[in-house]
């Protein structure tokens, strides 16, 4: 398999960052419209929960996406999910990416980890660095979104990564 691996440095307390990924189905097409047109969750966003994504005409790899949450571990802000329908298995076999949030600098930083494996499905594979890219975007979205003042929650999708 093939892995991706990358630290992004953000500059919001782990828990407020950790808030806002388990919410991202409500947050992320808020705060990134034109990359995600809707973000639907069947399950009560732990383990098995599946999240459909649709994507929008900003995301120029795929058009929808669904994904498995595999692990879940608040205690520790990590997240383990696997892409299980989408354009993207037509290049990959498996997509399995975790999220790990660390501590920072400080009490107001942290350092987001994101991992991810593939298993080729041929020769074509998109560039690593368009991945990375993609996807140092979205969180740089969201930390933006949360030093705006925005706490990361909405009290009907709360807790459904």
């Amino acid at each position: 398999m093939k892995s991706v691996n990358m630290e992004i440095d953000l500059k919001v307390p782990a828990q407020k960052a950790w808030d806002a990924i388990r919410d991202s189905a409500s947050l992320f097409p808020k705060i990134m419209p034109s990359h995600f047109k809707s973000i639907e969750v069947i399950g009560d966003g732990n383990v098995g929960t599946i999240r459909r994504i649709k994507y929008g005409e900003g995301m120029k790899m795929a058009t929808h996406e669904s994904e498995r949450i595999e692990a879940l571990d608040e205690t520790n802000m990590t997240v383990t999910y696997s892409v299980i329908e989408g354009e993207a298995l037509n290049v990959f076999k498996v997509i399995k990416a975790t999220i790990k949030l660390l501590p920072g600098a400080d009490a107001n930083s942290c350092r987001l980890s994101w991992t991810a494996e593939f298993e080729p499905a041929g020769n074509r594979i998109p560039p690593s660095d368009s991945i990375e890219e993609a996807t140092t975007n979205m969180f740089k979205a969201m930390e933006g979104y949360l030093l705006l003042g925005n706490n990361g929650e909405n009290a009907s999708c709360k807790r459904q990564l």
